[in-house]
């Protein structure tokens, strides 16, 4: 399976977005912002980067732009629950695969999870 790094600075959402994709099989990474998040992806091959928008420190839109630099083959999934953060997304689409519309179900996100995985080539819905 994946190996799947989760930034996401609630403590909770990401332990339940973690959880959820190691019963798909997933080896899971987690980091609580896009500074951490950038560190860890230097420490390893990810075949995924699923983070949230909306962060401290440095936000997802950053750390989704310096990721895709650093790691042209690696497939990113942002997830937010602000219509205005998604929309900052946007100028995103040749880096992003989706973004997930929090709140969400378990269902919801390992179904993201496992499109985004399955996708060729990097292009937003």
């Amino acid at each position: 399976m994946a190996k799947i790094l989760i930034t996401e600075d609630e403590d909770t959402l990401r332990m339940f977005v973690a959880r959820a994709l190691r019963l798909d099989g997933h080896e899971t990474h987690e980091a609580g912002d896009g500074a951490e998040g950038l560190e860890k992806l230097s420490e390893g091959s990810f075949d995924l980067l699923l983070s949230d928008i909306r962060m401290p420190v440095m936000d997802g839109i950053e750390l989704t732009h310096r990721a895709a630099a650093q790691f042209p083959d690696m497939k990113i999934l942002l997830m937010t629950g602000y219509a205005e953060q998604r929309e900052r997304a946007d100028d995103l689409a040749t880096k992003i695969v989706d973004v997930v519309q929090k709140p969400f179900a378990l269902p919801d996100i390992r179904k993201a999870v496992a499109m985004a995985l399955a996708t060729g080539a990097s292009c937003a819905a």
